[in-house]
């Protein structure tokens, strides 16, 4: 079965939110084992929105609608796709009386224009809401099925994957579902993986290999397909035994998570704390740790020490190793390793973590944009720096240098 994603609303067309349903959709309808082979994002017009869905019918045996089922007068998804199809339209009573109670039990009187939100097409099968008031719907006609989500992801996520994903199991004829393994990098870029695996990804076949990459990371996606799991993990096994055998010293993780937890979740596992002190990054190596559930078992917390005096007063970087002739200066191994010296001294953490470099867009003490040093201090043994050399505008060096420091810690922790 082939599908195509059909988002409606004019703010996804002027930029103003992002179309993150059609992601989750194609991920979805993939593990299904349904194609989604294009996304089409139309406006709330009626005759462009007639328009899509007469192209998506011409190329598509499933039509997933997101969006334009909302009570104003601009959310026409289901009174286009009834005229497209030539089907009236009612109301789902249960959906009206969820909608009255909802408006009673807060002493809000419900306008008219609500009930549109329980409108049905004749002869579709009802997706509940579990989190709004809009009713989903599917039907199929003339061999082409269609179904009615609603745009906002809280909404929709649940009503397809409660409702959606079964009723489209009752209609697939033998889809074998796609089994995916993401392998996840780090310390090594894109092309320098590319590289290593060139041979594998120009002969590949059945896994398929596909390499992913964003700032500080990169990730391998092995996929088959498989009526079972067990199956199709035991298909992608070799190859990536393969891989595993040219690039294990970089593997971080065999699923889709960021570098960060995997960071913490080996701190947590071995008992032990972790406290930062940031100088080019301002905060974001913390920000990027807190943002992890369950981080304060691991994350003490740090300092974000951006000038000389604070280096100083904070984490006790003597001066003299910041200003003045012969000084290596705040941008330096040495003051790296005392950032992460001071922090460790200050906390009752087993690691500590430093950064300082110059984030741009000027060069700073001579140095240039770009070279940040990272400090890694633990507890009863020698603290190390690392220097990093990097280019990019102020949010990307900042983003590399908080990698790279993951990386240098997740070295450090990772099983021999």
């Amino acid at each position: 079965m082939n599908a195509e994603i059909i988002a409606v609303g004019t703010e996804l067309l002027m930029g103003q939110i992002a179309n993150t349903n059609g992601q989750f959709l194609s991920q979805e309808l993939a593990n299904l084992g349904i194609n989604v082979y294009f996304q089409t994002v139309v406006g709330d017009n009626a005759g462009r929105m007639r328009q899509a869905l007469e192209l998506a019918r011409s190329r598509a045996d499933l039509i997933v609608c997101t969006g334009g089922l909302g009570p104003t007068q601009d959310d026409l998804t289901k009174d286009v796709l009834a005229d497209f199809l030539g089907r009236g339209m009612m109301y789902h009573e249960p959906s009206l009386r969820k909608m009255a109670d909802f408006f009673a039990a807060r002493g809000v009187v419900m306008v008219e224009s609500n009930k549109r939100q329980a409108i049905m097409l004749d002869g579709s099968d009802p997706l509940a809401n579990e989190t709004g008031l809009a009713v989903g719907i599917a039907l199929t006609q003339d061999g082409t099925h269609y179904m009615l989500l609603p745009g906002p992801p809280k909404e929709m996520k649940p009503m397809f994957l409660n409702y959606g994903v079964p009723w489209l199991r009752g209609v697939m004829t033998g889809e074998v579902p796609l089994v995916s393994k993401m392998l996840k990098f780090a310390g090594i870029g894109e092309s320098a993986l590319e590289h290593r695996l060139i041979d594998l990804i120009e002969a590949q076949t059945d896994p398929t290999i596909a390499p992913y990459a964003k700032e500080g990371e990169v990730a391998i996606r092995l996929t088959t397909r498989a009526a079972s799991r067990e199956d199709g993990l035991a298909r992608i096994a070799p190859v990536e035994t393969d891989i595993r055998g040219r690039l294990g010293e970089y593997i971080y993780a065999d699923q889709d998570v960021t570098l960060e937890a995997k960071v913490l979740e080996l701190l947590k596992t071995s008992g032990r704390t972790l406290a930062v002190a940031e100088s080019c990054s301002g905060g974001l190596l913390s920000d990027m740790l807190t943002a992890v559930p369950g981080s304060s078992q691991a994350f003490l917390g740090g300092i974000v020490c951006y000038s000389n005096m604070l280096k100083h007063r904070l984490a006790g970087v003597p001066m003299e190793a910041l200003e003045g002739p012969g000084a290596p200066g705040a941008v330096s191994e040495q003051t790296a390793l005392l950032l992460a010296e001071g922090v460790l001294a200050r906390t009752d953490a087993d690691f500590a973590v430093s950064i300082t470099g110059v984030a741009g867009p000027d060069p700073s003490e001579g140095k240039p944009v770009g070279l940040v040093y990272v400090g890694i201090a633990f507890r009863g043994e020698q603290p190390r720096a690392f220097e990093l050399r990097t280019h990019g505008n102020r949010e990307t060096i900042k983003l590399r240098a908080a990698k790279h420091a993951l990386y240098r810690l997740w070295e450090r922790l990772k099983p021999v």
